[in-house]
């Protein structure tokens, strides 16, 4: 047999084993990708049936949180891509329930044993601190006061310094961005608390009614007025349920 005619055989066989390998190969790692991927929607498949069981609950956070999970970890799947139009609206309401519960927790009740009865207040802190008498900012308290004896009140409290209002002022109260309101209001003649009356409480109090924010400037006797926002939307109106 001629030497050429064996080496061009040799050459044709090793070709042969070269493409049969290469074809082996490219159909192993088509095999290898399409298990990866049905395990892929396998896996994806908890998380999108737990967003989906989370939403008929209306339990929005645990909604947003699968479909964080999802998104980050297959978000090149079938079930990635069937709730990806839902996403959006639970992650909506449950920055709306985060919210909600955030301002809750900004108010603070009470209910106190006194002679007479009992006494149900509900309080909140000032957004910001401010500088009342030149020493440092402070937050300042809005108060709300039911008092079997004393009757309703409405009240600020500072933590230093003190309201330029014995004997009465004005304070400017603003809902919103409603155009402010001026209330008159009265720091008492005693020096047991630096406290300054809202004289109309029951008007303050239905302000507060689907408000999201208030803000309340009143004068200071270190000079000037001052400007507190309160973050009211929280208001649980039914701790104090003779005032609706």
């Amino acid at each position: 047999m001629n030497h050429r005619i064996i080496f061009c055989a040799a050459l044709l066989a090793l070709a042969a084993t070269v493409v049969s390998g290469c074809g082996d190969r490219a159909a192993a790692d088509a095999a290898r990708a399409a298990a990866q991927a049905a395990a892929n929607e396998k896996a994806a498949a908890e998380y999108a049936n737990g967003f989906d069981a989370a939403v008929a609950q209306e339990n929005w956070t645990l909604a947003k949180a699968q479909g964080d999970v999802l998104f980050a970890r297959f978000p090149d799947t079938r079930q990635a891509a069937r709730i990806r139009p839902h996403y959006d609206e639970a992650k909506a309401k449950a920055e709306a329930a985060r919210e909600a519960r955030r301002v809750a927790a900004l108010w603070s009740y009470q209910t106190e044993s006194v002679k007479g009865g009992k006494q149900l207040s509900a309080a909140i802190y000032s957004r910001d601190a401010v500088d009342t008498d030149g020493s440092g900012a402070n937050p300042v308290r809005l108060i709300f006061r039911d008092h079997p004896t004393w009757g309703t009140s409405s009240y600020l409290v500072l933590q230093a310094g003190d309201f330029a209002c014995r004997g009465g002022c004005k304070v400017k109260v603003t809902v919103d961005d409603a155009a402010p309101k001026s209330m008159s209001a009265l720091r008492p003649d005693t020096d047991d608390a630096i406290a300054m009356f809202i004289n109309d409480e029951h008007a303050l109090w239905r302000m507060l009614k689907d408000a999201r924010q208030v803000s309340i400037e009143f004068p200071v006797k270190a000079g000037g007025t001052r400007t507190v926002v309160f973050e009211v939307a929280g208001l649980d109106r039914s701790k104090l349920p003779d005032w609706d």
